[in-house]
């Protein structure tokens, strides 16, 4: 069943190119269960063969994210906020927990939807949080799109200077995770140092 899912991706990636790549990533900033390693890492390898271009892949992948997270903040805003407002005592979120989720997302917004988006996991829920709590709509979708954009970036040039060697992208697929999530660790904790100073 896995393989079959995993088969699907690559060949959507493979005969349906760049909107394929925008379908695919779309559904995976949702909540839905589709690995963008499966969808990037491919399409680089066939910008390597010259059968893609690496500055469409971006475009595509990026607005898919964007299109996908942004699902997810308007429903968050419209139907989760309301429904939480109202029903959010009986699942142990009470008023208190959503006022401070407003603070934060007005004061750490930017820097959390950013990074946020670079941390497997993490990535497909951040926009839920930022829809709850009423984040700018224009902030979100710039800092989303930036990472977003940086994510899709490192997974494609990942695929496409490994080219088609399945075995060296087995084998250094997980350096390419801990390094973004170093890079993310080492800017959270700058702005936690810049925030300090101010």
């Amino acid at each position: 069943m896995l393989q079959d899912f995993i088969a699907w991706i690559l060949a959507t990636v493979h005969d349906w190119g760049y909107i394929g790549i925008f379908i695919l990533m779309a559904l995976e900033s949702t909540v839905l269960p589709v690995p963008s390693e499966l969808v990037l890492i491919p399409a680089g390898y066939l910008a390597h063969q010259g059968q893609m271009n690496i500055g469409l892949i971006l475009l595509t992948s990026t607005v898919g994210c964007l299109v996908g997270a942004s699902f997810n903040y308007a429903v968050a805003m419209w139907v989760g906020r309301p429904f939480l407002e109202r029903w959010g005592r009986y699942f142990f979120v009470r008023p208190e927990l959503l006022h401070k989720t407003d603070a934060f997302f007005v004061k750490h917004g930017a820097v959390s939807t950013f990074t946020g988006r670079l941390i497997p996991g993490i990535r497909h829920l951040i926009s839920i949080p930022a829809g709850l709590s009423r984040m700018n709509a224009g902030a979100f979708a710039f800092y989303t799109s930036l990472g977003a954009g940086l994510w899709s970036l490192t997974l494609t040039l990942f695929g496409y200077f490994l080219g088609g060697n399945e075995a060296l992208i087995r084998e250094y697929q997980h350096f390419i995770t801990a390094g973004v999530i170093a890079f993310v660790a080492l800017i959270i904790g700058g702005y936690v140092w810049w925030q300090k100073r101010c």
